[in-house]
């Protein structure tokens, strides 16, 4: 099965506003009638929590998703249980789903389209250790990187509304 709905990686280190960053992209496409699917990867280890109470997913849902998803140790928080889900399948699922774009967070390692989160000098690393960067969200000044920065979309924490214009119009795009 092919993928057929556009799909955008957001990743960055532990609290450098990745969900936050989403809940703006699906604020803003869910505005304009896009149907937006989340994944999440329960990047530390064990069981995602049962109740997702003030987790990352249920931001996901309030912002505006259609559908939200976290998969750890094997288990997909849909409640269905199999030895370990990849991500090829996972994304198989929401196929299934009437949905305009799928936004993975985490899965660094991923083939997808990626937007990186550059939060302070030490997250810097994330651009020479990822593929397929298409944007870069920064919070600090960015200076001697081993990134042709030409190629790559830019844009402040500051200012994410010019993100979601851009990402709206990517979608928009890709859709036509």
């Amino acid at each position: 099965m092919g993928i057929k709905i556009p799909i955008v990686q957001v990743i960055g280190y532990q609290n450098s506003g990745k969900t936050t960053l989403i809940e703006k992209i699906i604020e803003e496409l869910s505005s304009d009638g896009c149907k937006i699917g989340t994944i999440k990867h329960h990047g530390h280890g064990g069981l995602p929590d049962i109740s997702d109470k003030g987790k990352d997913t249920e931001r996901h849902r309030v912002a505006g998703a259609v559908a939200s998803s976290i998969e750890g140790n094997g288990t997909l928080q849909l409640h269905v249980s199999k030895d370990s889900w990849k991500l090829k399948e996972i994304l198989e699922f929401y196929q299934l789903l009437d949905l305009d774009l799928i936004i993975i967070e985490g899965y660094k390692q991923a083939s997808f389209p990626k937007v990186v989160i550059i939060r302070e000098q030490s997250d810097l690393e994330l651009l020479t250790t990822v593929q397929n960067i298409v944007a870069i969200v920064v919070s600090i000044p960015l200076e001697d990187t081993k990134i042709d920065l030409e190629k790559v979309a830019m844009f402040s924490m500051d200012n994410l509304q010019e993100f979601t214009d851009w990402i709206k119009y990517a979608v928009r795009d890709h859709n036509e």
